[in-house]
């Protein structure tokens, strides 16, 4: 019994002028066969081929149904179940059959609409990595899909941790000039913190706190049911596909300036499929039923606990941020923000730093280094003062006197305990005892004194006579007694 397409085929090479041997050979049957459909008018099916052939499976199949309504099994399931009652057929014979009597179901779903204002929809994508600051780094992107006008806000990130996610809506709010009624969110960290079947989900308490400043109520998908939120699933997948295929992107502040532009010219003014209207057209008549937008802007920080280290680093995604000397080993409060890292000692602010995305790098306030170097000299300066007082009990009234007389006080110590070494720790000493005596406060006096005391005269030396014959012809005169004669 050939088929209905094998008979067509028959039919069209008669029609090309092919022999029924021609036509038994192209198609691999007998010429008897080809000679036998040549003859009738139309396809046939003959009584034996339209009786079912009988089957191992038939004296099952009605346990099959009952067990099939009672309970979804599986069919090896069955399988398992039909050996048991002796049967001996195969498992394909079964499985087509359990399709037959219970075909697969597909999901179906419900096309929602909102009403102007009503419901936001948001979710991040991905997309591979890009170049910031000598490194590379996962870019992420946000979108934000107002359900009704079906109007988008994107913003490329360089995470998904909870300042992003706060402050990407923040400024998708601004830019909307208001905020919808309900945000549906997927099951992320940074919303979501569990969401069990057929209970209520656990919000995140920061994106709450979040939530309540702007007035807008958290609406949470399904677990594992992102179809709930399908309008920016397709938004994500739109700008993957319109926006980001295809394009080079060199640095991350590039694409800030390129998505604007993207949306203003491309993704919010073209004729949407599913509502035939503008979305920008349509977000006119959405805008007045937005809540209006909070006076103050929320801060979008991530807030945390840290730990100070002894070099005074504080350690943030790789990256080390320094910290006043004075608080070397504390636990402070920090706050991360996209742009931002801020240190906090209970509410006072210690340290501030632009916050950086390349990896391992130090960052040194100079504020932070001149305090640390100030007291390094300041620790010189002391172990100065001691080494000074230790050459003589009138060191202390000196050094007073110097602090009294002259700008640079410390400068002329250093010069006099300069003079220890050459002049011997007593001189010096006794130096600044006689300069204190005379009042003379200055390195310079104590230096003239040490000099006048170590200049000495010299010795008389023999007398050395050029001429010796000379010196035997003297002629002395005879001395004058009479002043001592009585």
């Amino acid at each position: 019994m050939i088929g209905y397409d094998t008979f067509c085929q028959i039919r069209q090479a008669q029609a090309a002028g092919r022999t029924p041997p021609q036509i038994a050979q192209e198609l691999g049957l007998h010429t008897q066969t080809v000679r036998l459909w040549l003859s009738r008018e139309r396809y046939e099916r003959s009584a034996a081929a339209q009786r079912p052939r009988p089957s191992k499976l038939d004296a099952h199949k009605g346990a099959l149904v009952r067990w099939l309504d009672g309970h979804p099994f599986t069919a090896m399931q069955l399988f398992h179940k039909l050996r048991e009652q002796g049967y001996t057929g195969g498992y394909s014979i079964l499985k087509d059959y359990v399709r037959q009597i219970r075909p697969p179901k597909t999901a179906a779903f419900l096309t929602l609409t909102f009403a102007p204002g009503q419901c936001a929809q948001v979710d991040w994508g991905s997309y591979g990595a890009v170049e910031v600051e000598g490194t590379r780094r996962a870019l992420s992107f946000f979108v934000m899909v107002l359900a009704h006008s079906r109007w988008m806000y994107v913003e490329f990130t360089l995470g998904q941790s909870q300042e992003w996610w706060l402050g990407c809506h923040q400024r998708a709010f601004e830019k909307l000039g208001g905020v919808p009624h309900e945000v549906m969110v997927d099951n992320c960290k940074t919303a979501v913190l569990a969401h069990a079947p057929r209970a209520e989900p656990v919000f995140n308490a920061h994106y709450m706190d979040f939530a309540r400043h702007h007035g807008f109520r958290i609406k949470a998908c399904g677990p594992r049911h992102p179809q709930s939120k399908g309008i920016v699933e397709n938004a994500v997948a739109y700008v993957k596909r319109s926006f980001l295929l295809g394009r080079e992107i060199g640095a991350f502040a590039q694409l800030a300036p390129a998505v604007r532009l993207w949306l203003e010219t491309v993704a919010n003014v073209r004729l949407h499929a599913e509502t035939r209207v503008r979305p920008i057209d349509r977000l006119a008549e959405e805008r007045p039923h937005l809540l209006p937008l909070h006076p103050q802007p929320y801060p979008a920080v991530q807030t945390r606990p840290v730990r100070v280290s002894r070099r005074c680093r504080v350690t943030v995604d790789t990256n080390r941020y320094s910290v006043p000397m004075r608080h070397a080993g504390a636990l402070l409060t920090l706050q991360l923000s996209s742009d931002y890292v801020r240190l906090y000692a209970d509410t006072t602010l210690v340290a501030e730093h632009v916050r950086s995305y390349a990896r391992r790098a130090d960052l040194d306030h100079p504020d932070h280094r001149r305090e640390l170097e100030e007291r390094r000299r300041g620790g010189e300066r002391e172990r100065l003062l001691l080494r000074f007082l230790e050459l003589s009990p009138a060191a202390g009234p000196y050094h007073r006197g110097l602090q009294e007389r002259r700008m640079n006080a410390g400068h002329h110590l250093a010069r006099i305990l300069a003079l220890v070494p050459a002049y011997g720790a007593s001189a010096v000493g006794a130096a600044i005892e006689n300069a204190h005596q005379l009042g003379a406060y200055a390195s310079d006096y104590i230096l003239n004194l040490l000099e006048q005391r170590a200049r000495r005269l010299p010795e008389a030396g023999p007398l050395h006579l050029t001429r010796a014959t000379e010196a035997l012809q003297l002629e002395l005169p005879a001395p004058d007694l009479s002043p001592y004669r009585p």
